[in-house]
């Protein structure tokens, strides 16, 4: 095999340079210039854009670039200063339409001429860091038209005039304000904002600046509302159909500050049409377009709120502390629910249910409820309403309803355990009496407490329901032990209560018919006998009767009584006539009972079993009573009630709240042991501070009752003073 010697190849350049035409550049460009001449002046049709491009494209390759560039700036230049005396010759209306279409003549031909020059667009210019083809356009239209001296100032005067016009209900061309709004956004952010949108919107606020002053002279709240609610609609469909989208934010808030924020005060405060006049006449609609209206400047809901809050304060303070509504506890309730629906209602339609309204309408509920300090006992009174049997066509689900709208007027409460108290004693009476309207009500009311305070809170009201189903088992037990002796004794139902689970009675008795107490003997018996050591007290105030009375004209009726009028009734069997002494001697009730009863037996229309004298209403200690056996009624059966004031007497209001008082101090001394035993040290302020912290769900203890418990633990030495520091207390363990 022969070997082959290896060659080395070596390009080399052209011996001789290429010699080209030294008119070659001028020649190039006149076939150029020509035809950008053609498409300026719309003969297009006729140019190879192919044949065009290639000389574009050689003139490049061959270093004339500058030359090519600089004739494009010219020739569109001379182009661009006709198209602009064209515009500048247009008259009136005809102004905006010639200018649009030279626009839109000078991008078509931009475009063509782009495509023309594309291979310097993408060579040469970058190289040379020159604009490119189509931003030149641009800049050369804005410099030779928008930015002269006889078009710019007229551009605007011309634009601005539209926006006026349309402000004033006038129909003008929006496609064509969208096509020369469009060409200030092309040309460049800057020209936007400078031409237009900066005086658009200096205009715009002395505009609204004038209307809203005219407006808020003539016009009401609601009316004034609607208007500025249409000119800021106007406005966001005015940036959409032909304005940039970036200028919705800047006009809105022009509307916003000239017709809203620099007149709300006014606004909520007018007189006969304001914020109160919209609440107290449940104006959903005005209301809601104030909302809606006010949130979009600073403070305005605040001012909303400063004013509802105000007025629910005010008008609730009026209801709470007015001697009328004090009358009747059960209307006082129902008109402070009345108000909270009212204004709840208000929050969810009109204030898109804003939790920062519920809270203020809450915090003012609160506020005014415990200006009264009868108002947990009215509360409990409204429920005592609404559980007692006899309430005509409302169903169990309305009665839930009611009980859960009570619960809230419950929660506003600062003293619950003066609420408890009073509850307790009507549930007492309720149950004792049997005048419940269900059991299933009852026990649900108990359950939302419960979930609200916790099991201590109604641990005692569950006992006096245990002890209500556990008299009934002893009872039976009871009847069956009489066995045939039951026929020939007043019939008996007694009810067993627990001593702590009810309500603390007073320990006054009277002396019970002979009849009645030899019943009562073998029931202690019974149940002794039964239960060993326990102690039976009978608590004959609370007790009720079933008499059966013949009349004159031998007309018989069962008369159901209390125990003191069964125990003043029945003296009557023996004699026809009693003075108040005799009747107080012979049975012992207490003054107050006694005349209450005596009242209601001689003096109700309709019910006078007895007769008075002198005839009054009043009972006096001279009165003389007889049986009235001229006594009619048309029902067999006749209920004779207790003539008894439906809240307490100043008296038992005074009894009561010494009960509350003498119950706080105990639950005052565990909370500031408790504190204590955590901390071991502390100071006077901050256990006062903690002390009302844990106790407020129940009530607001007083700083004066927490001084005097912790010298009361002092002295029994479960706190010592700091020796130093008299303000600071140690716990003793």
């Amino acid at each position: 095999m022969s070997s082959q010697k290896k060659r080395n190849f070596q390009i080399e350049a052209f011996k001789h340079r290429v010699v080209v035409d030294p008119k070659y550049a001028e020649k190039t460009w006149k076939v150029l210039e020509h035809a950008i001449h053609e498409i300026y002046n719309h003969n297009a049709s006729g140019l190879s854009f192919e044949e065009l491009y290639r000389n574009a494209y050689n003139m490049v390759l061959h270093k004339f670039g500058e030359r090519l560039y600089s004739g494009l700036v010219s020739t569109m230049t001379s182009h661009i200063k006709e198209m602009a005396k064209s515009i500048e010759a247009a008259q009136g209306g005809l102004f905006l339409e010639e200018l649009n279409r030279k626009w839109t003549d000078h991008n078509k031909a931009l475009q063509m001429v782009r495509d023309i020059l594309m291979y310097m667009d993408r060579t040469f210019i970058p190289s040379t860091r020159k604009t490119p083809v189509h931003e030149l356009g641009l800049n050369l239209w804005r410099d030779n038209v928008i930015h002269t001296s006889k078009i710019q100032m007229r551009l605007r005067d011309t634009l601005l005039d539209l926006v006026q016009r349309e402000r004033t209900g006038e129909v003008i061309n929006r496609g064509l304000m969208r096509n020369i709004i469009n060409m200030l956004i092309d040309l460049g952010c800057s020209v936007y904002q400078e031409d237009f949108e900066k005086p658009f919107i200096e205009v715009s606020g002395g505009f609204y600046c004038g209307e809203s002053q005219q407006f808020i002279e003539c016009c009401d709240c609601g009316d004034y509302l609607k208007k500025a609610e249409r000119r800021l609609n106007e406005e966001i469909e005015r940036v959409s159909h032909y304005l940039d989208a970036k200028s919705e934010a800047k006009i809105t808030n022009v509307v916003e500050k000239e017709m809203i924020e620099n007149h709300m005060h006014r606004l909520v405060h007018k007189d006969n049409s304001g914020l109160v006049n919209m609440l107290v006449n449940d104006k959903y609609e005005d209301l809601g377009r104030m909302y809606s209206l006010f949130r979009r400047v600073p403070n305005g809901l605040s001012i909303i709120r400063e004013v509802m809050t105000s007025h629910i304060r005010d008008t609730g303070k009026l209801l709470v502390t007015d001697p009328e509504r004090l009358k009747d506890p059960v209307d006082f309730v129902q008109r402070l629910l009345d108000e909270k629906d009212k204004h709840d209602k208000i929050i969810t339609l009109a204030f898109n249910n804003d939790k920062a309204f519920q809270n203020a309408l809450n915090s003012s509920f609160e506020y005014f409820i415990n200006l009264n300090s009868r108002s947990p006992e009215f509360i409990s009174l409204f429920v005592d309403d609404k559980l007692r049997k006899g309430l005509k066509g409302v169903s169990e689900e309305e009665i839930e309803v009611v009980l859960d709208k009570v619960m809230m007027l419950f929660r506003y409460l600062q003293e619950k355990d003066v609420f408890e108290k009073y509850y307790k004693q009507h549930l007492a009476k309720r149950l004792l009496s049997g005048k419940t309207a269900s059991d299933d009500a009852e026990r649900s009311l108990i359950v939302k407490l419960k979930t609200e305070c916790g099991y201590q809170f109604t641990s005692k009201l569950e006992g006096m329901f245990t002890d209500m189903k556990t008299s009934e088992d002893t009872m039976q037990g009871f009847s069956a032990s009489l066995g045939a002796e039951i026929s020939e004794s007043p019939t008996l139902a007694v009810q067993v209560l627990t001593t702590g689970s009810w309500p603390t009675q007073s320990t006054a008795t009277c002396n019970l018919p002979l009849e009645i107490l030899g019943v009562c003997d073998k029931f202690r018996q019974y149940y002794l006998g039964t239960h060993t050591g326990r102690r039976l007290t009978w608590q004959t105030n609370m007790g009720t009767a079933d008499l059966k009375a013949t009349f004159g004209k031998g007309q018989k009726h069962e008369l159901n009584v209390s125990t003191y009028q069964m125990c003043i009734l029945m003296l009557f069997n023996s004699t026809d006539r009693l003075s108040y002494k005799e009747i107080e001697q012979a049975t012992e009730i207490p003054a107050s009972d006694l005349k209450r009863c005596l009242q209601s037996l001689a003096c109700v229309k309709g019910k006078n079993v007895l007769r008075k004298d002198p005839m009054s209403m009043d009972i006096a200690e001279d009165d003389a009573f007889f049986f009235n056996d001229k006594f009619t009624s048309k029902f067999y059966r006749v209920k004779i009630g207790t003539v008894v004031a439906q809240k307490e007497s100043e008296p038992e209001k005074q009894e009561t709240r010494q009960r509350v008082e003498e119950d706080r101090k105990p639950q005052v001394e565990a909370a500031i042991v408790r504190i204590m035993k955590s901390r071991r040290v502390l100071d006077h302020n901050n256990v006062v501070a903690e002390v009302t912290k844990q106790l407020q769900p129940r009530f607001l203890p007083n700083p004066v009752v927490i001084k005097k418990r912790i010298e009361s633990l002092i002295e029994r030495e479960f706190l010592e003073r700091d020796k130093v520091d008299r303000k600071l207390y140690r716990y003793l363990a």
